[in-house]
């Protein structure tokens, strides 16, 4: 018999909202995270938008001096890895620290450092680059930070795959459990890329939406106007538990995740497949691996860029997958509140499907006021709805043809 995975403990921080609670009544009320960039001087840059976190205090949970020594990405990882954990209630319960792991997803890792740094080495000279550039620098550094504050030493390596990052970890240590190589994974991603050189990378490759004059409106999922994507960044973390463990030690449960499919376009390093095949076999996988049909889910978090290809792409593969019921599933972006947060985007949207999941309610897809005749499916352009989700299905899909899809399931005991 399958084991059972269950997540029994989440943590967040997002452009709306710096733990699970705040993010998700944002996602309920439709909360706009998106505004003119203040991290820095913006002036010269053709976008000027973005989903920055806001209010945020690392110090919260994060001592001073350790603070100093992380980008900011790690720092988010910490941070909401701390939420998770606490949520989980497993430093108040016996547990094996050898078969604790950790799978923490970033796409680019400590690119402010990295920035800085060589601004550093351009101005004063080799001799003034950090000692700790390197290790501030490394994408796995968020999953090593978390296990060495808390004594996990289970499996422990990073994804890296691009906007599919944190799906792909998630699922990763999904099958770790079900194989039986850890009884507690703790997953999702972190993302911190608001450096005038990723912007400036981003921005001249045509990927994000340059409605500077109207940040509330830029991110807008499906809709005919779209006119590309809004770079957001933190993190979103899970803690995922064999269902036997987590019963012994007595855990609250959220929900089982059930499902997990992977697949590769093939196709091009940054545009999709127009055919959709890459993402239509990454659901179908996933729905093979819940042993489900496709009429049985309730719910889709779409991967929702904003970018012209992305959705009409993604909705063909909805479609292709399921057919007709495609036209009765509720579908929602959370990037149209809280933007892309590229390597993390997994991680807070698998946390906002769990939220679903559990409470009944979806969130709505922000922006989405006129149809586009190729994205004709149900957005919910007017959430939140209630509707009772069994099964919910989050798509990630990433730069080189990535694609990931989860699919969680109410939990039944």
């Amino acid at each position: 018999m399958k084991k059972r995975v269950v997540i029994t403990g989440m943590g967040a921080v997002t452009p709306i909202g710096n733990n699970v609670k705040d993010f998700w009544n944002a996602l309920l009320r439709g909360d706009n995270g998106v505004d003119i960039i203040t991290r820095f001087d913006v002036s010269e840059f053709s976008v000027k938008i973005g989903a920055e976190v806001k209010n945020f205090d690392p110090t919260l949970r994060i001592e001073k001096k350790e603070v100093r020594r992380m980008d900011r990405f790690t720092q988010y990882a910490l941070f909401a890895s701390g939420e998770a954990i606490d949520d989980s209630g497993l430093l108040k319960s016996e547990y094996d620290k050898y078969r604790v792991g950790i799978l923490i997803a970033s796409g680019i890792g400590g690119i402010e450092t990295l920035g800085r740094e060589f601004e550093v080495m351009k101005a004063k000279g080799v001799g003034r680059v950090s000692p700790f550039l390197v290790p501030m620098m490394i994408p796995n550094i968020a999953g090593g930070y978390v296990s060495i504050k808390y004594g996990f030493k289970g499996p422990n390596f990073c994804v890296v795959s691009a906007c599919a990052s944190a799906s792909h970890a998630i699922g990763e240590s999904y099958r770790m459990i079900l194989r039986g190589e850890a009884d507690v994974m703790i997953t999702g991603g972190s993302e911190a890329p608001f450096t005038p050189l990723a912007l400036a990378g981003f921005a001249n490759m045509k990927a994000l939406s340059a409605r500077n004059e109207e940040p509330d409106r830029a991110s807008r999922p499906f809709d005919r106007d779209r006119d590309g994507f809004v770079m957001g960044e933190g993190a979103g973390i899970l803690v995922l538990e064999d269902y036997e463990h987590a019963i012994r030690r007595g855990a609250r449960i959220y929900a089982e995740i059930v499902g997990y499919g992977v697949s590769a376009d093939a196709y091009h390093i940054t545009a999709p497949e127009p055919n959709a095949e890459g993402p239509s076999l990454s659901i179908k996988y996933a729905l093979k691996d819940a042993g489900i049909q496709p009429e049985e889910i309730d719910y889709i978090n779409a991967h929702g860029t904003s970018t012209p290809l992305n959705d009409r792409v993604e909705t063909l593969a909805i479609k292709k997958v399921f057919g007709e019921y495609a036209y009765r599933i509720p579908i929602s972006s959370t990037k149209s509140m809280i933007g892309h947060l590229l390597g993390a985007a997994g991680g807070v949207e698998a946390i906002a499907t769990v939220m679903s999941v559990v409470t009944g309610r979806i969130h709505m897809t922000r922006n989405y006021e006129n149809p586009d005749p190729e994205c004709d499916l149900y957005y919910v352009p007017d959430g939140p709805i209630e509707r009772e989700v069994r099964y919910a299905l989050s798509n990630s899909f990433g730069f080189g043809g990535h694609n990931a899809t989860l699919i969680f399931k109410r939990f039944e005991g």
